[in-house]
């Protein structure tokens, strides 16, 4: 595999010609991107991995050839496993005796291998210099309830995983990774298109690297995919998980799986230190929506009004008021917006008083749609003849100019399911020690 539509010119020197391939024909070449001036000396060991290969396409850039082999040679000590690294390190020592006609001059290895680590190489110098905007947050983050610490934000296009603390209500970056997704890209349909789901998911349960396969590495966090909306839009699959890579892997092509999540394990050991198990939600996009703070909030003030009329009008025991916060499209355990219409009246018919709370409540916007929002709590019910305490989600979209509750149900735990990917010879011991 060549990058550049035709081979350098046996005149150009080893500086230039190791910058031309991996500088301008890697970089600017394949993305149309112009290649940044050279990044200013820091701390090698704060670096992370998109920042210290950054290091060593500056000084190729520079036609500093033994400076970035010395970069490129600490790289490998710190990532034995990269693949990325070593086939940048081959380059830089082959491109000592001989000219190179294109990034990765491996002859024996196969093309397609090489296109994933080109993919990965521009996937990670993308992220590296441009960043998430810092006066900007994913449109997503409406409200955290008091008890996540953290939201899970997985930009597709970018390949990344970007980690918001909770910090007094206000989303905050606090990490970013690269990730690898479905084979197929995202907006998975239905078992076995190896596409990533877009939405809005939970963490389900967390499973150490020992119990699984060396498949998943470190670990895995499987997330709630199919949610309670893609059920009703008629998606199919199952196990979709946030997992590692093999022990001799460092990272997989930005497209490698079949619709998981996977991360570095060293990344992934990080990321587990955020996450709680039922409580942390992963949102999925496609290219995430970036808001300021400013419009964020006043869009979570608005839809915790609707939130907020919704419930004291059922406290009213005025049915009319009440059903009108619903879709006409509503779904709810097999009723319609009819039968549910006529449960409702009859069920506040027979109280004397209804007294409603809401409690950790969280509202997420669920990407790939034009308007819908996630919403759960913990709902204490009373009423004259019935007490009841539930944990409940809501779907809420945008219908005649106003939010509308187009599902709800109940929250109950979920099953751990096994990926598509899990090796069939190990499935049946996996769910006896689950």
């Amino acid at each position: 595999m060549t990058v550049e539509s035709s081979p350098l010119r046996g005149g150009a020197t080893v500086g230039a010609l190791v910058a031309g391939v991996l500088a301008r024909s890697l970089l600017a070449s394949a993305l149309g991107l112009a290649v940044p001036a050279a990044a200013s000396v820091h701390d090698a060991a704060a670096e992370g991995a998109e920042a210290r290969l950054e290091r060593v396409l500056q000084a190729v850039r520079g036609g500093k050839l033994p400076a970035a082999l010395e970069e490129v040679n600490r790289l490998v000590e710190r990532y034995p496993n990269w693949r990325l690294a070593h086939l940048v390190h081959g380059d830089l020592l082959l491109a000592r005796a001989a000219p190179i006609t294109g990034f990765g001059n491996a002859r024996q290895a196969a093309g397609d291998r090489l296109e994933d680590l080109r993919a990965e190489a521009l996937a990670r110098r993308r992220a590296h210099r441009d960043p998430p905007p810092p006066d900007r947050i994913p449109r997503y983050l409406l409200r955290f309830d008091g008890g996540q610490e953290n939201a899970i934000v997985v930009d597709a296009e970018r390949s990344r995983v970007y980690v918001y603390e909770n910090a007094g209500g206000a989303p905050r970056l606090v990490q970013n990774f690269y990730t690898s997704l479905g084979k197929n890209g995202v907006d998975k349909l239905r078992q076995g298109d190896r596409r990533t789901p877009l939405g809005v998911y939970y963490v389900t349960a967390q499973i150490p690297g020992r119990k699984l396969p060396d498949l998943y590495g470190w670990g895995a966090f499987p997330i709630s995919y199919p949610n309670e909306w893609d059920r009703m839009a008629g998606k199919t699959g199952y196990g979709i998980w946030v997992h590692g890579v093999p022990s001799d892997t460092y990272a997989r092509a930005p497209r490698a799986s079949d619709g998981c999540i996977a991360l570095a394990n060293a990344d992934i050991a990080e990321l587990a230190r955020r996450v709680q198990v039922g409580v942390t939600p992963v949102i999925i996009a496609d290219r995430i929506e970036w808001t300021a703070p400013e419009a964020l909030a006043e869009e979570r003030k608005a839809f915790m009004e609707r939130l907020e009329a919704w419930r004291t009008d059922w406290e009213s025991r005025d049915a009319d008021r009440y059903l009108a916060h619903y879709a006409r499209d509503f779904r709810s355990d097999g009723m319609d917006i009819a039968t549910w219409s006529a449960h409702k009246r009859r069920v506040n018919a027979a109280k004397r008083w209804i007294k409603v709370s809401l409690e950790k409540v969280s509202a997420f916007r669920s990407p790939g749609e034009t308007a819908l929002v996630v919403v759960s709590f913990d709902q204490d019910y009373r009423s004259s003849n019935l007490a009841q305490r539930t944990r409940k989600r809501q779907y809420w979209i945008a219908e005649g100019g106003r939010w509308r509750i187009a599902h709800e149900s109940v929250v109950s735990g979920a099953a751990v399911v096994l990926p598509a990917s899990y090796p069939r010879q190990n499935a049946s011991l996996a769910r006896g020690r689950r």
